[in-house]
């Protein structure tokens, strides 16, 4: 089940509301059972081989949260013990079912293992973003941002919660501690909820599957006859597409959350209007590099250590990075890709960008970015080789390309209008006004309304991130 579906909006979330309110607020335990309970529906709707993977998880660090938390001060080696035994769990499990494969794959081209076959496992829906958000339970107990959960079942909400269990935003145990154990329901909150969430299955709905399919068609085009022009446009609307699509989803969820009384961390803050690469990750599914940089950057020292052991911090989390989008090769030279560019900022270009005009920075970021996703997508392609090529030596522009260009370039102007912070600025010159109710009034069941009709008339349209 996807938040973008009819069976979502109209049946299982006003289902999950209703059973959810009718349990009094001063029962809060019985809330996050209900929680839990709903949540591995949600889950088990579409991947219910895998749901045991849910109480496997939820086992794990429960138990091993709380003998860390017993041992901590009486027995530091033990709580250490039991810390590593979390880690070694889920990342074995993490590691099977998504790097068997691969692993299998490269090491049968040894002449040694060459009789090896891959297991042909299937990855299940968001391990990636549910295992990085279990660990961080026993990491926060361990480091005393956090602490123990006693109840099973509370604990397991925060595991399997549904508005976010599938793609994010990652949250860690730290951010949600304090609402698992009490928490406020307003009708302020609420309605921000439903706004926020309309918001984001717009972008969804309208906007990162159309961009979808202007790349489709830019991409089919350079098949047929290459150009330049066509080339880079097709990554340009996949870029529009993933930032759409991805940041639509963390709309969703952290709207669902306002709903339910939980404040979820921001995942993205208009990353497109960045002037350098460094900033572009500082606002760009930001919880996982908050991730990345509390639990495996600063442990491994971090900037303190010197320039020669950041630069090769930096190379071990971006590598950590590639590898966490995706079992294969394109993904961890799309994380090394970003290291060797936040290392060349960091070492010198950083501050010769502060210094140039804003608006050539910028255009510096989003050719770097462009190319990214470029290497991101490169196994999604038909003829990557060919594709690469058709990006810097093909005729400059075809008539398949001009076509498809004139046909998007209104819809690529609302992509681009849509991906800066105008919007938001607009909205918060208007939102203590009289008139802007009423504007709202109607523009949000409108735009569900919109969304709706879309939907009727579509086909399935996971998320891009389900993958990772």
């Amino acid at each position: 089940m996807v938040f973008s579906s009819l069976e979502f909006l109209f049946f299982y979330l006003p289902a999950v509301l209703l059973i959810y309110f009718l349990i009094p607020a001063k029962y809060l335990a019985a809330r996050n059972f209900a929680l839990l309970a709903v949540s591995l529906l949600f889950y088990g709707w579409s991947e219910p081989t895998y749901i045991w993977i849910m109480f496997l998880s939820i086992a794990v660090d429960y138990t091993c949260g709380r003998l860390v938390g017993k041992y901590k001060q009486s027995s530091p080696k033990k709580a250490k013990a039991a810390l590593v035994a979390s880690i070694v769990l889920n990342l074995s499990i993490l590691g099977f079912f998504k790097y068997a494969d691969f692993i299998i794959q490269n090491l049968s081209y040894i002449p040694l293992f060459s009789n090896l076959k891959p297991l042909g496992i299937t990855l299940p829906v968001g391990i990636s973003f549910y295992t990085f958000q279990t660990m961080s339970y026993t990491l926060d107990v361990y480091l005393g941002e956090a602490s123990i959960q006693k109840n099973i079942a509370t604990f397991g909400s925060y595991v399997t919660m549904f508005p976010q269990l599938i793609a994010g935003p990652i949250v860690r145990y730290r951010d949600v501690d304090n609402e698992l154990r009490t928490r406020s329901h307003t009708l302020d909150n609420a309605a921000r909820g439903i706004r926020r969430f309309v918001c984001g299955l717009a972008k969804k709905v309208l906007l990162a599957n159309t961009a979808g399919v202007f790349y489709e068609s830019f991409v089919q085009g350079v098949s047929n006859s290459p150009s330049i022009l066509g080339a880079w446009m097709g990554v340009i609307f996949f870029a529009f597409q993933i930032y759409f699509d991805f940041s639509g989803y963390s709309d969703m969820a952290i709207g669902l959350g306002y709903i339910l009384g939980f404040n979820f961390p921001e995942n993205f803050n208009y990353p497109y209007i960045s002037k350098s690469i460094t900033e572009f990750w500082r606002r760009w599914h930001i919880t996982l590099s908050t991730w990345f940089r509390e639990y495996v950057y600063i442990p491994l020292g971090g900037n303190r250590k010197g320039r020669a052991r950041t630069f090769v911090n930096l190379i071990g989390v971006w590598f950590l990075t590639g590898l966490w989008h995706g079992a294969s090769w394109n993904f961890v030279l799309w994380g090394l890709y970003f290291a060797a560019l936040l290392i060349i900022e960091k070492a010198f270009l950083g501050k010769m960008l502060e210094k140039i005009p804003k608006f050539i920075s910028h255009i510096y970021a989003l050719v770097f970015i462009v190319f990214g996703w470029f290497i991101f997508i490169y196994c999604d392609l038909e003829n990557p080789t060919a594709y690469f090529s058709s990006m810097f030596t093909a005729p400059m522009v075809s008539q398949i390309a001009i076509y498809d260009l004139v046909r998007g370039l209104m819809f690529l102007a609302v992509l681009a209008l849509a991906s800066t912070n105008a919007p938001y600025k607009l909205y918060c010159k208007l939102k203590d006004k009289t008139v802007f109710s009423v504007i709202m009034c109607i523009a949000l069941p409108a735009l569900l309304l919109l969304c709706t009709a879309y939907l009727v008339d579509s086909s399935y349209n996971p998320f891009l991130y389900f993958r990772f």
